[in-house]
């Protein structure tokens, strides 16, 4: 009875879904109007509609509580209920490898692809493993924190004291099971950051010098400079984003820093900017640039079947003019840090060329950040220098 009300909860979230929406913003809303299903329930439906969303485009012919079924068996490692109800005999196979569980799969519906969970392989960069990248999806990425110099021992010992495992990354990162309540957890919330493993790897990309000036042009809620302040806390900083409100985020993580000295920008950047930006000059800039978010669906499943492929032109071009109207205003020889949380060459690689071939950069580095790997997000980086010899 029980899993058949949750085959039931599972149905209605999906019938009234809507597609355009994400499905982080959707559930909270279902579950206040839904106010008799407690935690358990809350926890196991977003659990069901999340991994019935990792199926992707596969096996898209069968009804949507076939795939489940299929979803919650590749989806997970560990025996429950709902499984063992309506599929006894996978259930009794949960702990087997993925790969051995695929099997099982394609004998029961010879139709099963894996290539089908995300079809658009061939627009991946060319250094992601696409089978590793596949079954990526079948497992939820975990939870990672950023902790602030100084706090390591406290947020450490507030975890242990909460009996919640982590993993030390090294450089003050540590990794939490998805869905730690941190709230629940830490009075504190200036001691760390939350931050994807990948966009904290980025970091090494900087290389900041004391006194210089840098840019983050597409700030968002500022987690890269709150990365670059980290390295080196005495910069000359400006912060610009298009969206007022993701700005005043900015301004509040930016004060539970402790970041003070700093200058914010309202800026349309597919716009030419010199009305604004005329005087300055700057010993490094990031473009964290808007993208498609590829390398990010492993968290967020349902956009996999709602993206439209026609996308990726559409921001290859608008990477390609913000790109155009920040690299003037680098200094000779400085550096210029590129970075998308997408898994698609014509964001990535294809834009470089564009850097460097067109706007006459330097590529110093780059590099695809493989978060398949590590239960993170996939990203890419890449340091460009400005043309002309950086003033000694």
């Amino acid at each position: 009875m029980k899993a058949l009300n949750q085959l039931k909860t599972f149905q209605r979230i999906l019938s009234e879904y809507p597609a355009d929406t994400p499905l982080g913003k959707f559930l909270p809303g279902f579950f206040r109007q839904n106010k008799q299903m407690g935690s358990t329930d809350r926890r196991v439906a977003s659990r069901l509609i999340y991994n019935y969303f990792r199926l992707g485009s596969a096996l898209a012919n069968l009804s949507a509580d076939d795939r489940l079924m299929v979803a919650e068996f590749l989806c997970n490692n560990q025996v429950n209920s709902f499984l063992q109800h309506f599929k006894p005999e996978w259930a009794n196979c949960i702990g087997f490898t993925l790969e051995d569980k695929i099997d099982i799969i394609k004998s029961a519906y010879p139709a099963f692809n894996l290539a089908d969970i995300y079809p658009w392989l061939d627009s991946l960069s060319a250094d992601i493993d696409k089978d590793a990248f596949l079954k990526s999806f079948f497992i939820q990425p975990d939870l990672f924190i950023r902790v602030r110099k100084g706090f390591e021992q406290q947020v450490k010992a507030e975890l242990k004291n909460a009996e919640i495992p982590f993993k030390d990354e090294g450089s003050n990162c540590l990794t939490l099971p998805n869905g730690t309540r941190l709230e629940n957890i830490f009075k504190n919330q200036h001691w760390f950051e939350v931050q994807d493993y990948s966009s904290q790897q980025t970091a090494r990309y900087f290389k900041p010098q004391r006194w210089e000036s840098w840019w983050d042009a597409c700030a968002a809620s500022g987690g890269k400079s709150l990365l670059l302040h980290e390295q080196e806390p005495d910069l000359k900083l400006v912060v610009s984003d298009v969206r007022e409100t993701i700005l005043a985020n900015l301004d509040e993580r930016f004060r539970q820093a402790g970041i003070n000295r700093y200058q914010k920008k309202i800026l349309d950047l597919t716009q030419n900017p010199d009305f604004i930006m005329h005087d300055y000059a700057f010993d490094g800039i990031i473009l964290d640039a808007p993208c498609t978010g590829s390398g990010t669906w492993g968290r967020t499943p349902e956009l996999v079947t709602q993206f439209n492929p026609h996308r990726i032109a559409f921001f290859q071009r608008l990477q390609q003019n913000i790109a155009r109207n920040v690299v003037k205003y680098l200094k000779p020889g400085k550096p210029l840090i590129y970075i998308t949380c997408s898994a698609f060459k014509a964001e990535n690689e294809e834009n470089i060329d564009f850097l460097v071939k067109e706007l006459g950069l330097q590529l110093e580095d780059i590099q695809v950040l493989k978060g398949y790997e590590r239960k993170a997000d996939t990203m890419f980086v890449a340091r460009l220098l400005a043309p002309g010899k950086a003033e000694e």
